[in-house]
């Protein structure tokens, strides 16, 4: 249902260079690449508004996330309902399979703006439920994903082959996918049918003429330095990731090292990146690679951790850490990290323990104090420099907002803190709590009382910490016990049976954590308290914090009455001048937060360059309020070196794509193929027995089920020319022919089906009803084609030999056992998925097209030609084939008319006869009464 109304719209666009991309956008189809935070959901909510107000539109949306859907949704309503447009209708959701064919086909046929899974799109589009013909035009958020191989590359293709008048507008904020790889603004632009790119990054003039406008927010900068404790373990962990790159480049030449740096080492795909080069040569890689692979991605969370935990939470993570790489008890096999084994872990492990307390800390010292400190131990509990430097930025808000009132009308008085993710805002939340509660005993001056301090918090984390320390200790010791019995009782074993293979026990190169030596800085901090006095007071009152107060003891009582008489004098409003809001970076969620909270002062806990730009544009785009922010980091840390890295990387990307726009040629789409060159790719040139060269219009068939539109090889398929029919199928993946039907099986997939035992019934099912049943085994793209990197997941399930050798069989085992037990089987082995279209094109050469009624019906109509022998076992019916004389009408036949093999066995020669002609029951008969005896007599063997 096309439409050209273009009703005029009332935009919500303040900003001048977000006008101008919805002006172009409405004038033409081109690809929209814009610099993070800068508004790019509020451009795509108008420009549907302005098609959703004209009425008579059908759109779809495709790409969209769940919170992107609220998003869009709450807004076309809210615009709806400004602009007064009757016909507006909104956003209708269709993302799962149990809404019904007829109500969505009922949906489609009523117009409106839709946004669909691409999953259930495409099945629609092939299906014909929904007509492309039919669509005004699509939008796709997050083009960065649109690859050749995508669902959402195949949408495009049908709806581009069969519409060519509707519109077709893409959009990202994530240029760095755009430059990976040989021309991949060209080869982007060809898979979404477009022609045109346009770029918006923030240097762009119009984008800085709109932010840099004639009053800008209020920006402070603050640099918090580090401790000296923090930077050692820092570049502790830094030496080891160098260490770890290092290993890498030794182990594995010949492969593009470039990006393999420190400094790329610091962003959260590295690790991504080191995989994706080593996958083709993965099964070729050592166990030392793998390890370092894995240990990368670790000593990235311990920096992540760093900034983030506090103190007495980092120590425990690397106890548990530690405590998780060590070998079982008793057990000589040392698989540690080899990072483990440095100096710097040393550093590492010994100064997140001189971060919370110096001293010794042993498992018998936890014990022998249940509920309270170790005489030994010297409480430290460093604080985070972030906590007092926000308590002071509270205290200049708390001053300015007294003695500099908002005006009326503008932003309101509440405070806005951003940081990294929930974990972090509670961490900040029991601060703020607690930031002025002192614990019992402290007998320090008026003016040091009244200062902010987490003594209270970090007291409470020390006491949580212990009581996890002596349980863990337990368990441990409990660990050790039962698996020291265990290895005693098989060497023992072993013993006896004349063999002792007593394994020598685990050694360690070093003792870290809490539980071994004493660490550096203990006498120190003895000389920290002038006195024993203090001393002393210091424990005691620490010891009376780390006791169980009689709060606690109530709130765990059962409260057996709560009438709720007179609540109204407990609950009231808050003020939102007086609120305190901490929330975490959530994208484009944040923009929602600024317009709702109308915050005057923002408080940047951590660095986020996408949340900067959204504020510039709240603030360019409310010139009535005002607006302070405060930018917090660690001066020297990796929290910094990220942050302007990826300002860095943006930056860098936008300038290779706009110096390959400059040098682009027009894209020509394969949608714009000559219908004659289509018509030759249809013509069958093989002559088979003197035919004659043939010609037709009709493109080859293949019958897909729904659920194979996970994978790629529908998209590839289609791409040759091939067509479509997905279908519910119950028996097979792929049907080719009448004759032909594949399963096929990612390696994951094929080991899970082993594992359950799905798979013998799927292709015993292929067997019944296809006579060419075939097993695809297909692996992943650029990825290495063997066996060998799944040998591990395979062996999972082992069994006992009749030696009584425990033996696990692996991945290729299974497969020659599933050949044996199905002979007719057929495996197809596939490199890739670009790989197994190009195999089924030539499997259906001289092939009928198969029907998908029939191929439907199969397994489940049981009145279906074959399907009568759907209740019989496979196995005796293979026996039956065996036997001499046997074709598969006598199989048959003796398989409805007979009980069992037993019956067909003792049966004798003239009943046979009569039930399947006398050439094959008297072969039948003479095979099961046959001596074994006269036939070695009668080979000539004789028996001494």
């Amino acid at each position: 249902m096309p439409s050209d109304e273009k009703a005029p719209v009332k935009l919500s666009l303040p900003l001048e260079f977000q006008q101008d991309i919805f002006k172009e956008l409405r004038e033409e189809d081109e690809l929209v690449i814009l610099a993070r935070g800068l508004g790019i959901l509020r451009i795509v909510t108008n420009l549907l508004h302005s098609y959703d107000a004209a009425g008579n539109n059908l759109i779809i949306l495709v790409g969209a996330e769940e919170r992107e859907n609220i998003w869009i949704g709450e807004a076309l309503a809210e615009h709806a309902a400004i602009s007064m447009a009757p016909k507006a209708r909104g956003l209708s959701l269709v993302n799962t399979d149990l809404m019904s064919v007829p109500m969505r086909e009922r949906m489609y046929s009523q117009g409106g703006i839709f946004s669909i899974t691409s999953r259930i799109l495409i099945v629609d589009f092939l299906s014909g439920l929904l007509n492309p013909e039919m669509v005004t035009g699509m939008v796709v958020l997050h083009a960065e994903k649109v690859v050749a191989t995508s669902l959402e590359a195949f949408i495009l293709r049908i709806y581009r082959q069969k519409n060519k008048t509707g519109f077709l507008k893409a959009f990202s904020d994530s240029p760095e996918p755009f430059t990976t790889g040989f021309s991949p603004l060209a080869n982007m632009m060809k898979n979404l049918f477009l022609q045109k790119p346009a770029l918006y990054p923030r240097f762009h003039v119009a984008v800085a003429k709109s932010l840099e406008g004639k009053k800008k927010a209020e920006v402070i900068e603050l640099e918090v330095p580090m401790t000296d404790l923090m930077k050692d373990i820092q570049n502790a962990v830094l030496e080891c990731v160098e260490v770890s790159i290092s290993e890498l480049k030794k182990g594995n030449t010949g492969i593009d090292m470039g990006e393999w740096t420190l400094e790329s080492a610091l962003h959260k795909n590295f690790d991504v990146i080191v995989r994706r080069q080593l996958d083709p040569v993965w099964h070729r890689t050592s166990f030392k690679t793998r390890q370092v692979v894995r240990d990368l991605t670790l000593l990235r969370t311990i920096l992540h951790a760093l900034l983030s935990y506090d103190a007495v939470n980092f120590n425990r993570y690397l106890d548990t850490l530690l405590a998780a790489s060590q070998p079982p008890p008793g057990s000589n096999k040392q698989n540690q990290s080899p990072w483990l084994f440095l100096d710097a872990a040393d550093t590492i492990f010994a100064t997140a323990k001189r971060r919370v307390y110096a001293g010794k800390m042993t498992n018998a010292d936890l014990a022998a104090n249940p509920n309270g400190v170790p005489d030994s131990v010297y409480p430290v509990l460093e604080e985070f420099p972030k906590w007092a430097q926000l308590a002071e930025i509270l205290q200049e808000i708390e001053r300015d907002a007294y003695f500099n009132p908002a005006p009326p009308g503008s932003s309101n008085g509440s405070i806005l803190i951003m940081c990294g993710d929930q974990g972090t805002c509670r961490q900040l939340r029991e601060y703020l709590e607690t930031m002025y509660v002192r614990p019992e005993g402290n007998e320090t001056g008026e003016e040091e009382d009244q200062a902010p301090s987490a003594a209270f918090m970090m007291r409470r984390r020390l006491r949580n910490y212990l009581a996890w320390k002596r349980d863990f200790a337990k368990v441990s010791s409990a660990l050790f016990s039962e698996n020291q019995k265990v290895i005693n009782g098989a060497n023992e074993q072993r013993a006896q049976g004349g063999k002792s293979n007593r394994a020598p026990p685990a050694k360690r190169r070093r003792v870290r954590g809490g539980g071994g030596g004493a660490a550096a800085g203990g006498p120190a901090r003895m000389d920290s308290f002038k006195t024993a006095g203090d001393r002393d007071a210091h424990l005691a009152s620490l010891m009376a914090e780390l006791q169980p107060t009689e709060i606690e003891a109530i709130q765990k009582t059962e409260i057996a009455l709560d009438p709720l008489d007179d609540m109204e004098d407990y609950y009231e409003l808050f003020d939102i001048n007086e609120l305190i809001l901490i929330h975490p970076y959530e994208g484009d969620m944040d923009e929602h937060v600024l317009e709702e909270t109308k915050p005057r002062y923002v408080i940047m806990y951590e660095p986020e360059a996408a949340f900067i730009r959204r504020i510039e544009v709240y603030r360019s785009s409310h010139t009535d309020r005002d607006i302070r922010v405060y930018f917090m980091y660690y001066g020297g840390s990796v929290e910094e070196q990220r942050y302007l890295s990826a300002v860095r990387r943006e930056k860098d990307a936008f300038t290779k794509l706009i110096r390959e726009r400059g040098n682009m040629a027009i894209t020509l789409t394969s949608a714009a193929v000559d219908s004659q060159e289509s018509f030759l790719r249809t013509v069958n040139t093989r002559i088979a027995g003197g035919g004659r060269i043939t010609a037709t219009a009709t493109p080859p068939r293949v019958v897909v089920d729904v659920r194979e539109f996970r994978s790629s090889l529908p998209s590839l398929l289609h791409a040759k020319n091939v067509a479509i029919v997905p279908c519910m199928l119950t028996v097979g993946d792929y049907v080719l022919s009448p004759q032909i039907c594949i399963e096929r099986k990612s390696i994951r997939d094929l080991i899970g089906s082993f594992a359950n035992g799905r798979l013998y019934n799927q292709v015993e099912a292929m067997m019944e009803h296809y006579k060419s049943p075939m097993l695809l085994i297909e692996f992943d793209q650029n990825k290495s084609f063997t066996l060998e990197p799944f040998s591990d997941l395979s062996s999972a399930a082992s069994y006992t030999s009749a030696a009584g050798l425990t033996v696990a069989p692996d991945l290729q085992s299974k497969i020659v056992m599933l050949t044996l037990a199905f002979p007719r089987l057929r495996i197809i082995w596939s490199s890739s998925p670009y790989q197994t279209a190009e195999i089924f094109q030539e499997l259906k050469k001289q092939q009928e097209e198969p029907d998908p009624v029939k191929a439907v019906n199969i397994g489940l109509d049981p009145n279906e030609q074959g399907d009568e022998m759907r209740a019989f076992n496979q196995v005796p019916q293979d026996m039956l084939r065996a036997l001499p004389g046997v074709n598969e009408k006598v199989m048959i036949t003796l398989t409805l008319e007979t009980e069992n093999i037993q019956e067909v066995a003792n049966m004798e020669e003239e009943d046979l006869i009569k039930l399947v002609g006398s050439r094959a029951g008297r072969s039948i008969y003479r095979f099961f009464n046959k001596s074994v005896y006269d036939g070695v007599v009668d080979a000539g063997l004789g028996i001494s």
